[in-house]
């Protein structure tokens, strides 16, 4: 894949929702016009992650985004998420993945099973030596039920293959202690509201939710934040993020971009259910404050 940014000057990932028709079927036209909204801003793409709500897709809608995705030659790095519970499962998936003009995975922590040091160690391991493409490891014990030691980090830091870190615990003492654990590695924040902190800290970038809705914006504060000048910024994204976090993730996005007629309809795949948010108000004002912020 050609590509005019490179994985060390994408300073924002955007976690791409899947976008569903009615029926609860993808929706491979307005997915189109998702991913060129995001390449027009500059960001990446990260499909099928937990905002791409991919555990409820089946493995052959799982393909079928990805060979979608592909075809359309993009300008901007594209990121695969790899996560489940079931190594041998995420080994073909990479199998399939490593035929694709794919630029990097999300490695995410083995979900259910709270594996120990060598659990990890043995899981993240053979990931990254089944990869044919950069990796981004994914700590995000809200999700996993289980961190990544710092320890487990300094040790698979060396893999010609780890490549970055997704940090999405919430906590800025976890993301220190990592950056001492693995200086080498890049580490983005997983959480858009805390940005402008991790920064501050050494981040080199944003694996974003709010892009979905705000690429152009989005983009624009996380450059500001890596120049330490988004202090005007803080109040303004953060209550943006709370209305856009009101609902397990990705129900708000999808009720927003459908009341903002970007998706023709705000489904997603049970557990989850759009229905889940009753009331859009909140989040159509953090859109004309965000909106407002930009100009």
């Amino acid at each position: 894949m050609t590509t005019t940014h490179s994985l060390a000057d994408t300073i924002v990932w955007t976690a791409l929702i899947t976008p569903m028709h009615a029926d609860g079927s993808i929706d491979f036209n307005t997915l189109t016009l998702l991913v060129r909204e995001q390449e027009q801003a500059g960001n990446g793409i990260l499909i099928l992650g937990s905002t791409g709500e991919a555990l409820a897709l089946s493995i052959d809608e799982q393909q079928a985004v990805v060979r979608h995705v592909t075809a359309l030659t993009l300008r901007v790095p594209l990121m695969v998420g790899v996560g489940g519970f079931n190594l041998s499962q995420q080994l073909q998936w990479l199998s399939f993945c490593n035929q694709h003009p794919i630029d990097a995975y999300l490695l995410g922590a083995p979900l259910y099973a709270k594996p120990g040091i060598q659990g990890q160690l043995h899981w993240y391991s053979a990931l990254l030596d089944a990869s044919k493409k950069p990796c981004m490891l994914y700590n995000v014990p809200g999700r996993a039920a289980v961190s990544i030691p710092p320890t487990v980090l300094a040790q698979l830091q060396p893999h010609p293959l780890c490549w970055a870190l997704k940090e999405a615990s919430g906590d800025i003492a976890q993301f220190e202690a990592y950056r001492e654990a693995a200086p080498e590695l890049a580490i983005f924040s997983g959480d858009d509201a805390l940005i402008p902190y991790f920064a501050q800290a050494g981040a080199a970038g944003l694996v974003s939710v709010a892009a979905n809705v705000w690429p152009q914006q989005t983009q624009h504060l996380v450059q500001q934040c890596l120049q330490g000048q988004s202090v005007n910024a803080f109040v303004t994204w953060r209550s943006a993020i709370d209305a856009l976090f009101s609902a397990a993730n990705p129900v708000p996005v999808k009720c927003l971009l459908h009341a903002l007629e970007r998706l023709n309809s705000p489904v997603l795949r049970p557990p989850l259910s759009h229905l889940e948010l009753n009331d859009t108000l909140p989040l159509l004002n953090a859109h004309e404050r965000i909106v407002a912020w930009a100009h």
